[in-house]
């Protein structure tokens, strides 16, 4: 018996050693989970939020399907910010966000784009050729089963009835910043991406916006995690929905949806 003490003394002061030695989560760093869309817009607004959070937060840009997913698996993330509600009620369905916490942040448009130096031209409307602006090429998207923009892109075309016609061309890729860089590349002769996305990057043009009744609205909300400690997320909840934040979002192309505090 006193044999059996001391070898339950030594685990448990084994335990304990192993918990001081352990290396602690870094809690003094809000940990944020983003859609890759927001990846320019966000990195600006996390510097802007520096001094009313405390510290800049440390943010994993991703397709929202993969974050959601990697968030229900665990991962310590403190702020999920994604590219479309059904990402967000997916985790709040579980009980994985502070579904106080959630709002609507932000809006965005979907475009058709094309290599800059592309002489493609066409009118986005029911029945448009869009096969004739790929031609032999290949129509770059995100994954259209679970990236939003793919999600959305999709909705359009067959909204549109021009689906059928395309869809042995697609190029479908891991998120949007992904089918982007096809189109800039010229791995792809165009690709459907956030307006936002557009404007950031200077290898491609637009050549067409889709209509806002032809796919879901397209809406980015933010939550605080359900399994979030740190005590400085709310405070980067809190500086998203500032006006310095505001005009950061909007310099980028997104519509301010959350009224600003």
């Amino acid at each position: 018996m006193k044999r059996n003490g001391l070898v339950l003394a030594a685990l448990a002061a084994g335990s304990m050693a192993a918990m001081l030695a352990a290396p602690a989560r870094a809690d003094e760093q809000v940990v944020v989970f983003a859609a890759a869309s927001l990846k320019n817009a966000l990195d600006a607004v996390n510097v802007a939020c520096e001094k009313e959070v405390g510290e800049t937060a440390k943010i994993s840009y991703a397709a929202s399907s993969a974050l959601a997913k990697q968030i229900e698996e665990g991962a310590p993330a403190d702020v999920f910010i994604s590219a479309d509600l059904d990402w967000m009620k997916y985790l709040s369905d579980k009980k994985l966000t502070k579904a106080d916490t959630e709002v609507k942040l932000l809006g965005n448009e979907i475009v058709l784009v094309a290599p800059k130096d592309s002489k493609a031209e066409v009118k986005i409307a029911k029945g448009f050729d869009l096969a004739k602006v790929i031609g032999d090429g290949k129509l770059a998207m995100g994954d259209f089963k679970a990236v939003p923009a793919g999600k959305y892109g999709k909705a359009a075309l067959e909204s549109l009835g021009v689906w059928s016609s395309v869809e042995g061309k697609v190029a479908q890729a891991e998120n949007v910043r992904a089918a982007l860089k096809l189109v800039a590349t010229g791995e792809a002769a165009a690709g459907i991406v956030y307006q936002t996305d557009a404007n950031a990057e200077k290898g491609v043009k637009v050549i067409g916006t889709f209509p806002e009744e032809t796919h879901p609205p397209i809406v980015y909300p933010a939550a605080q995690t359900a399994a979030s400690k740190d005590k400085d997320a709310p405070a980067f909840l809190k500086c998203l929905r500032s006006a310095k934040a505001g005009e950061l979002f909007k310099a980028q192309g997104f519509t301010v949806l959350a009224p600003t505090q």
